[in-house]
């Protein structure tokens, strides 16, 4: 059913009642900024934006005596408008790193750019809009960041290593934690095959209805990050892993009541939330891949990197793994070219003779 689905139209629902939530802790002039966004920006993400503006005018109140006494709802514009560049900087630290009693934090470089654009936004937006006669973002640098090409995935021994945890276990593990796994061996299976053979993310895999697979064209709907609908095509092997879970493991285990559609089960009848899979993923990395932190999303990785040394074809890419920005895909492009500059290492031996060259 995808987006259709009684999952999306809840999940979709808590996150509007959720915002609604937030923007009732927020002064009317940060609120007409997050209103401004609704039209081109996910639900989820306005979210976010809501959080980091409380952070800021809670920042204000633990800091400046004035304002002590307001609720975040109580501040103005009035009282914005007196900000300096040198007070936005001084919450910029904060966000880096707060040692405060009950408020500790600390921040990399990246989530504080993050959580500081909103607050841009929201300057930006009232300056535009002539509401406040300065911006003084204008003059608050901000963090310099490298990107990082170096795409961390699994090379194919560390593919069938991580799957071969799964079937037979590993020496690490113990003898409770064999039989758990061998009890939610057809599902674990089915989740790495599938994430790892077609490159979904894994909230994508944690909505997924069984009415979403089709196994006799071999394809399932899936409901992207901003909300669309697409339908992929997976190998006989996912196929395989799939059919054996629904048809053993699945069909033994008992629903709970809301629970009925739900794809993937977790041994309490229960669909198994985002941070479930994300723990099974990172359980078999840890024994099978110790030297490399595996995420679900550098399963991602793995395939995205994979399909293109396969095909050459950027935008299949780009296209498969459902990304908008064909610049993110770059970066699978990156990791190949990290394979080839790896090569050159051996390449010129200026030991062997002239008449060998």
């Amino acid at each position: 059913m995808g987006k259709d689905s009684e999952f999306y139209k809840d999940k979709k629902k808590k996150q509007l009642l959720r915002l609604r939530e937030l923007i009732a802790r927020l002064p009317g002039f940060a609120v007409d900024y997050i209103y401004s966004k609704e039209l081109t920006t996910q639900t989820s993400t306005l979210i976010s934006y809501s959080y980091d503006l409380i952070t800021f005018f809670e920042f204000l109140q633990d800091r400046n005596p004035i304002y002590k006494d307001l609720k975040t709802q109580d501040f103005t514009l009035d009282m914005i408008k007196s900000l300096t560049t040198e007070d936005i900087i001084e919450f910029q630290r904060y966000l880096q790193l707060n040692i405060g009693e009950g408020k500790y934090h600390e921040n990399g470089k990246k989530a504080v750019a993050r959580k500081m654009a909103p607050l841009r936004g929201m300057f930006l937006y009232h300056y535009q809009h002539k509401n406040i006669p300065e911006n003084p973002m204008i003059l608050v640098p901000l963090p310099k960041m490298k990107k990082d090409k170096n795409i961390v995935r699994m090379n194919n021994y560390e593919v069938q290593s991580i799957l071969q945890t799964v079937e037979s276990g590993n020496p690490q593990m113990t003898e409770r934690q064999r039989k758990i796994c061998e009890k939610t061996k057809l599902r674990d299976t089915a989740i790495l095959t599938l994430m790892l053979g077609t490159g979904i993310r894994v909230s994508e895999c944690n909505g997924l209805d069984l009415t979403d697979i089709d196994l006799i064209v071999n394809s399932l709907t899936i409901v992207r990050k901003g909300g669309g609908q697409d339908v992929l095509y997976f190998s006989d092997d996912i196929h395989n892993a799939l059919d054996d879970y629904i048809h053993c493991e699945r069909d033994s285990i008992a629903p709970r009541e809301g629970h009925e559609n739900a794809l993937f089960l977790s041994r309490q009848g229960k669909r198994m939330s985002v941070d479930a899979i994300e723990n099974l993923v990172k359980k078999y990395a840890r024994m099978a891949v110790p030297n490399k932190k595996i995420t679900p999303h550098k399963l991602r990785s793995t395939y995205g990197t994979a399909l293109y040394r396969e095909t050459g074809d950027i935008r299949l890419v780009a296209d498969v793994l459902g990304h908008e920005n064909i610049n993110t895909t770059i970066d699978y492009y990156a990791a190949i070219e990290d394979e080839h500059k790896r090569k050159a290492a051996n390449a010129v031996n200026f030991k062997k003779p002239d008449s060998e060259i």
